[in-house]
């Protein structure tokens, strides 16, 4: 039997709906010094796809569950397996239900991480840091001459 969720934008999610947890290695800037801190984020399918294929990235596991065994009400349960300094992501409820979905649309993709199972065997790499709180602040020297003649009519 499955249970709705109590969420105005979820109303097509169920309880034991299948959805992806990664834990990823993201930095955080604070005055001047980078910090390590570990993510609890959910994957959506095509990204899971891709980093089974074989791409570098930040996420250290994959675990296979449902949004019932992570969402109590509105409520956040981390997974057991993952480490107790774990945080989750900014807009993890938001984050969760679009994977979710992801999940609902493309079925075939439930068949990569069995529902239970943790999958470790990914290229692990933080050559390319994920910093949250990166601030782009654009300057004069960004800016790209043009031609002359790019805005002419010849």
């Amino acid at each position: 039997m499955t249970t709705a969720i109590s969420y105005p934008n979820a109303a097509d999610l169920a309880t034991d709906d299948y959805i992806v947890l990664g834990l990823a290695t993201c930095f955080y800037k604070d005055d001047g010094e980078v910090h390590q801190i570990e993510v609890i984020e959910p994957i959506p399918s095509a990204a899971l796809e891709a980093i089974l294929k074989g791409i570098p990235t930040s996420y250290k596991l994959a675990y296979a569950t449902t949004l019932g065994a992570v969402l109590d009400g509105e409520t956040l349960v981390p997974p057991t397996n993952f480490p107790d300094s774990a945080q989750f992501g900014d807009e993890f409820i938001l984050r969760a239900f679009s994977a979710a979905r992801t999940y609902k649309r493309r079925d075939c993709a439930k068949s990569l991480i069995p529902l239970g199972t943790t999958y470790t065997e990914l290229k692990y790499s933080t050559e390319r840091k994920r910093v949250l709180n990166a601030a782009r602040v654009v300057t004069k020297e960004d800016n790209v001459k043009q031609h002359s003649h790019t805005h002419k009519v010849l």
